[in-house]
C-alpha cells in the first residue's frame, strides 16, 4: 500500500479467483514501450493479470478510474449493512459492472470485499451510518431513492420508470428493507416472482434492478466487452 493510501498495481490481482488452468490478462509489454501516460511501467514490465477489459490492459489504477468518472450513469447504489451482510461484495461486483455512479453502504463498514473480486478499486464507495444520513445525501443531490423489495403495497418494477437519477436502495439479506428505508423511499418496488421461494438472494435483486436501470436508459452501444 502506498503512502497515498492507493494499492500498489500488484495489489490489485487477486489470483484466488482465478482457475489454475486459466490465464488471465496479458504478459509483459514486447515494447517498444508506448509513450501514454496513462500506462504503468510495472505493468508493462511484468504484465496485467488484473480482473478489467482489456481496453485497460497495463493503465494505472487511477487512469481507469479516472476514464470510468467520464462515463459513469446517473444511479447510485445503496445497501444496509447491520449485520454483515455477505452479498454486498456481489453488489459491489455488479455496480462497477453497470457503472453505477456510487456505491453506499449504510450501517457497519465492514463488508464482504472478497466477493467484490477487486472492482472496490474502481467504484466510488461511500459509508452511512444511518438510513438518514443516505437520505441526506441523496436529498442534496436531488436524487429520489428508489426501494427495491417485495413488500405489501410496493410496484412492480417490470412497469415502473426508473428515474434517469436515483438511489436503488436494498435491505439487508433476510430482514430487507428496514421501516426506516421503507420510509425515505420516494417508491418501493418488487420483483416479479413465480417460482415457490418467498424472497431472491440480494444480490441477485441489486442485478435485476441495476439492468432494469439500464434498460431504461443506457446507451448499449458503449458497452464494453
Amino acid at each position: 500500500m502506498s503512502g497515498t493510501g492507493v494499492p500498489h498495481q500488484g495489489e490489485q490481482y487477486d489470483d484466488a479467483f482465478v482457475p489454475e488452468d486459466r490465464e488471465v490478462g496479458v504478459g509483459p509489454h514486447p515494447g517498444p514501450w508506448p509513450a501514454d501516460p496513462r500506462l504503468d511501467p510495472e505493468l508493462l514490465a511484468a504484465g496485467d493479470r488484473r480482473n478489467v477489459v482489456d481496453r485497460y490492459r497495463y493503465w494505472t489504477r487511477e487512469a481507469i478510474v479516472a476514464d470510468l468518472d467520464t462515463r459513469r450513469h446517473g444511479f447510485h447504489v445503496a445497501v444496509e449493512n447491520w449485520q454483515h451482510d455477505f452479498n454486498i461484495g456481489s453488489v459491489v461486483r455488479t455496480a462497477n459492472a453497470f457503472l453505477a455512479q456510487q456505491v453506499h453502504i449504510v450501517g457497519r463498514r465492514r463488508w464482504n470485499r472478497r466477493g467484490a473480486m477487486v472492482t472496490d478499486r474502481y467504484q466510488h464507495v461511500r459509508h452511512h451510518d444511518s438510513v438518514a444520513s443516505l437520505a441526506s445525501f441523496a436529498a442534496g443531490h436531488g436524487l429520489p431513492i428508489i426501494g427495491i423489495d417485495n413488500l405489501p403495497g410496493a410496484v412492480p418494477l417490470e412497469t415502473f420508470e426508473l428515474p434517469e437519477r436515483c438511489v436503488l436502495l436494498f435491505g439487508q439479506e433476510g430482514p430487507g428493507l428496514t421501516e426506516e428505508a421503507w420510509k425515505h423511499s420516494a417508491a418501493v418496488c418488487s420483483i416479479a416472482q413465480f417460482g415457490s421461494t418467498r424472497s431472491i438472494n440480494a444480490g441477485a435483486a441489486a442485478a435485476i434492478a441495476m439492468h432494469g436501470w439500464i434498460r431504461a436508459h443506457g446507451d448499449v452501444a458503449g458497452a464494453v466487452s
